[in-house]
């Protein structure tokens, strides 16, 4: 972020002095809101609206021009008729920064350029806007919690209805900054992620994103995240494709699909997390000062059937379950009632006896486990109608005597007993509201900070001439090719033939889909198979043809980059051939990649077993098979901007090499294929 752009928004986000364009007297309207949020600040502020001489007992301006304080900040609380003119107002009397409740249907370019001309920070357009704790700033149209809870945790949404749930989620956890950034018009995510983390206090920055913008800025900011030691939790929507166009109906811009927003979090150590609940689970529990020290999860249960339900769903998160030692089982096998198994997950209600002390005994040898990154008491926190306090006195007698993480799990949120969760969470114990989303923030715990690779240092830039077809473009990054000739005529595809050797392969050329156009005969053994193939072929695809040598066995991988508008070119590694698109089994990566990170993409198919040698199959070359991959990396860093995809499908790995068999490549315009 440039020295003028940081200075605005800091100018916004801790403003001074603020300026309410369309204060307003009558009850319940954005104007008088606005009103009473302000009061509820310590910013000085001056009511703006030409109806009025006063408000109350305060004196309200015809205009931003007749006041006579300078202001850092505006609140433009007026119809989108009046927009235009009242930010050029503002720009005009030299006020760092305007928020933007309006949709500004129709004038969002006008906006943007005018805030950029004068050097404006801007917070929406479409949003409720912001309350800096660290400041005492409240620049909202809507009514929040006054006092807002205070912590660590700096919030951007680009959803206000999430921004007032977050807000007011009562839960174990506060804020030092939240901002509704609505369509982020001219100040984006990054640069409040950016404003955050010059603030020593943040300990945790929360997103809520629909659409990513200037992802180079933000995802270098979710990097010094990481390097800082800040958690970044970032909720995404718009993954399915009614989700897409549901946000670019609601935004006017597109938002990234779900393995994009994948392969991001994971280039920048975020914690992606699918649902609100999940959200504001895994929120609560790294609000928490304890931090796992790695290994699996551990939890301690009063129901069998209950104990079973979290093993199910924790095997579907893939959330692991720590192996306890030998020695902590002893312990705990000892103190259980005759009939019950020392397991984890472990169900410790036997005769109901002694529950405080057996649980807490229970718990304190689970937390002491050196394989155990986070123990839970997996309970129903229910109010107790004859006021037993054992679960909860159990879970605070270990916690006053261990730094470890300890928290708890409840299984129904409008059955925990509040005063009971309270007291927990003012003990700094998180109260975790669902099964599911709680034992998603368990597992974030404990494999959290995730590993963030440090960046390759790119190669030279390979010359590749912009015409160059797809098995030149991969050749040029020393992607191995099989040996391929062309021919648009019958003659040309039998010198071809007789130039590679048989069996060859015959392929139509500018068909995308070839296989299923019928554009592909595999095994061709003499020229007479040819002749009949080639004639067949060309009657129904036109004359242009490739001629290839057959590469036989191994296993099919597809390896590739595609380019997504908010993203930039990503790294597509899958099962390969025909089974691509029915397998759905692919990873995606952001570029640069490391060997190690081309590594993590082949282990993470669901195909990986057939690399490594499946019912005494070779296992493939799988060093040569990264060495394509990392490939693709640079290849995507270099061309990124001039093709929409490149793709080597199939690339057949075997023990003893590999090789890409066909290739496509799509460029900006014209497409082209091989």
């Amino acid at each position: 972020m440039s020295e003028a752009r940081r200075a605005a928004v800091d100018a916004m986000l801790g403003a001074r002095s603020i300026a309410l364009v369309g204060a307003s007297a009558r009850p319940d309207t954005l104007g008088a809101r606005m009103i009473i949020e302000a009061q509820r600040g310590s910013a000085r502020f001056h009511l703006v609206n030409p109806r009025y001489d006063r408000i109350g007992d305060m004196p309200c301006a015809p205009s931003l021009t007749d006041l006579d304080d300078e202001v850092d900040l505006v609140l433009l609380g007026v119809p989108d008729g009046a927009l235009l003119e009242q930010l050029e107002s503002a720009a005009t009397i030299g006020a760092k920064g305007a928020v933007l409740f309006g949709s500004a249907h129709g004038l969002r370019d006008k906006v943007t350029a005018i805030a950029m001309s004068a050097g404006m920070a801007v917070c929406g357009a479409g949003c409720m806007g912001f309350i800096n704790n660290a400041r005492g700033v409240r620049a909202l149209g809507y009514l929040e919690p006054d006092p807002l809870p205070a912590g660590g945790i700096s919030l951007i949404t680009h959803s206000g209805s999430a921004f007032s749930t977050m807000l007011r989620a009562r839960r174990g956890f506060g804020f030092r900054l939240a901002v509704s950034s609505g369509q982020e018009l001219v100040t984006n995510t990054a640069d409040y992620v950016e404003y955050a983390l010059d603030d020593p206090d943040t300990r945790i920055i929360a997103l809520l994103m629909e659409t990513p913008r200037d992802v180079p800025r933000l995802r270098n900011a979710l990097l010094r995240a990481a390097a800082q030691g800040a958690p970044v939790v970032i909720l995404t929507v718009g993954g399915s494709p009614r989700g897409k166009a549901m946000v670019a109906a609601h935004s006017g811009a597109l938002a990234g699909e779900r393995a994009a927003w994948d392969a991001f979090c994971a280039a920048t150590g975020a914690v992606h997390v699918s649902d609100l609940a999940e959200f504001a689970d895994t929120l609560e529990l790294f609000s928490a000062p304890r931090r796992s020290r790695g290994g699996g999860i551990a939890t301690v249960h009063d129901s069998g059937a209950e104990r079973a339900l979290v093993a199910d769903l924790a095997h579907e998160l893939g959330v692991e379950f720590a192996d306890l030692a030998d020695d902590t089982l002893a312990t705990i096998g000892a103190l259980l009632d005759e009939g019950l198994a020392a397991t984890n997950p472990l169900d410790v209600w036997g005769t109901g006896a002694d529950t405080r002390n057996l649980f807490g005994s229970c718990l304190r040898a689970m937390v002491d486990d050196p394989g155990v990154g986070v123990t839970a008491l997996a309970v129903d926190l229910v109010t107790e109608f004859d006021g037993d306090t054992a679960y909860a006195d159990a879970v605070l007698d270990v916690a006053d005597d261990t730094e470890a993480p300890i928290a708890v799990v409840a299984s129904v949120s409008s059955a925990i007993d509040r005063p009971t969760a309270q007291q927990l969470r003012d003990n700094g114990i998180p109260v975790l509201e669902g099964v599911r989303s709680g034992l998603a923030a368990l597992g974030h715990l404990v494999r959290w900070p995730l590993p963030v690779e440090e960046m390759p240092t790119p190669g030279p830039r390979r010359d590749v001439r912009t015409d160059a077809s797809a098995s030149e473009l991969l050749a040029a990054y020393g992607i191995p090719v099989a040996e391929s000739r062309p021919a648009n005529s019958l003659d040309e595809a039998l010198a071809a033939a007789d130039a590679v050797g048989y069996p060859v392969a015959l392929k139509t050329v500018g068909v995308l889909h070839k296989t299923e156009a019928g554009g592909v005969v595999l095994g061709i053994a003499d020229e007479a198979a040819l002749t009949a193939a080639y004639e067949a072929m060309a009657q129904r695809l036109g004359p242009a043809v490739t001629v290839e040598a057959m590469v036989d066995g191994g296993v099919e991988i597809s390896v590739g980059f595609v380019r997504d508008d908010a993203f930039g070119p990503l790294v597509v590694v899958a099962a390969g051939g025909t089974l691509v698109e029915l397998m759905e089994d692919r990873v995606v990566a952001c570029p640069p990649l490391s060997r190690s990170g081309a590594r993590r993409l082949l282990d993470g198919l669901r195909i990986a077993p057939l690399l490594a040698g499946w019912r005494g199959a070779p296992a493939v070359d799988v060093e040569a098979l990264t060495d394509v991959i990392v490939r693709f990396s640079e290849m995507a860093i270099d061309l990124g901007d001039a093709f929409v995809a490149v793709e080597a499908n199939p690339v057949i790995a075997t023990a003893d090499d590999v090789i890409a068999v066909d290739a496509l490549m799509i460029a900006k315009d014209p497409p082209r294929s091989r």
